[in-house]
């Protein structure tokens, strides 16, 4: 298999992440997700906002050439958090693990949180094998599915 690769976000790979992020079925699954993810201004405004935050670190993962999605560290509840999204048609190939470790590598940013949906069984493989561990839950909204969704807090000590 070819490596993963990552690299910082360009003008570019915006309107790549606005197509991954309006699959019904993605946001579905992702659960948290933004309010109206079919609103190109908006999801623009905040890849802009992310570009330029020196607090959040953002890499696109490319594989065999493509943009395949990208891995995001950012602030919630005033803890470091990590996120990533891989385009749907590319699930199931251990993309988003090779994608996830690279991060990890690239950031030593510890104690580092993720969250996911309790039935969102592919990204809590994907934490699992990069070393994160269960550590809560909670309740919140989910916009993505228009309901209080379960999630399992995660996190990564070393």
């Amino acid at each position: 298999m070819s490596a993963v690769l990552l690299r910082p976000v360009s003008d570019a790979d915006v309107p790549l992440f606005f197509a991954h992020q309006n699959d019904p079925h993605a946001v579905r699954m992702a659960a948290f997700t933004a309010a109206d993810p079919r609103d190109a201004v908006a999801f623009a405004a905040r890849w802009a906002r992310i570009r330029t935050d020196p607090a959040m670190l953002a890499r696109t993962v490319e594989f065999e050439h493509v943009v395949v999605g990208h891995v995001l560290r950012y602030a919630q509840f005033g803890e470091p958090e990590v996120g990533f999204w891989i385009a749907r048609e590319h699930w199931g190939r251990g993309l988003a693990s090779a994608a996830l470790d690279a991060f990890l590598r690239l950031d030593p940013t510890r104690p580092l949180y993720a969250r996911a949906a309790v039935d969102n069984l592919g990204s809590l493989r994907v934490l699992s094998k990069c070393g994160f561990v269960a550590v809560g839950e909670d309740v919140g909204f989910a916009e993505g599915r228009g309901a209080d969704v379960e999630e399992f807090i995660l996190r990564l000590d070393v």
